[in-house]
């Protein structure tokens, strides 16, 4: 009997392609996507059941992307209070990071996995989440080096 209520949360792209690589894992957990909405990521709700949507922003529009932030920061504890996750796991960027420090707020697990596509330096959101993540994982030896704490298993591809 699934038991365990768990948040899978990335921004679209490569973090959210990534992060459905560990899909067996959602077959496991009462499992939730969350993500930013986009044309690209529109279907995911015919795939998962529980599929839920942040507002999509970047940074490269610097008018709106606060507002954009803050409303998913509100977005995202509403998430939080409704899903009642044990776990949030996370391939990142900065959509994930607000459900993290929620996430450990209220003392609940977070488990980082840094993206395959950095190899010798820092993400922004990692920089972020490491100092707070219970497992921080990475997916290139080398980042060992970046991140002493995290944990080395091979790449989630």
């Amino acid at each position: 009997m699934k038991t365990n209520n768990i948040i899978f949360i990335s921004s679209t792209g490569g973090h959210l392609n990534e992060l459905l690589q560990l899909k067996e894992l959602f077959k496991k957990y009462n499992s939730y996507i969350i993500t930013e909405k986009t044309k690209s990521n529109n279907k995911l709700k015919d795939k998962y059941d529980n599929v839920f949507y942040l507002v999509y922003g970047t940074r490269k529009n610097l008018l709106f992307y606060p507002f954009i932030f803050i409303f998913n920061i509100i977005k995202s504890f509403i998430y939080f209070f409704k899903i009642k996750p044990k776990v949030i796991v996370t391939t990142g960027t900065h959509t994930a990071v607000p459900m993290c420090y929620i996430a450990k707020l209220f003392r609940k697990k977070v488990i980082y996995i840094e993206t395959f596509a950095n190899r010798y330096s820092k993400t922004m959101a990692g920089k972020m989440i490491y100092p707070i993540a219970d497992t921080f994982i990475v997916q290139w030896e080398e980042m060992l080096k970046l991140y002493p704490k995290a944990k080395y298993f091979g790449s989630i591809y």
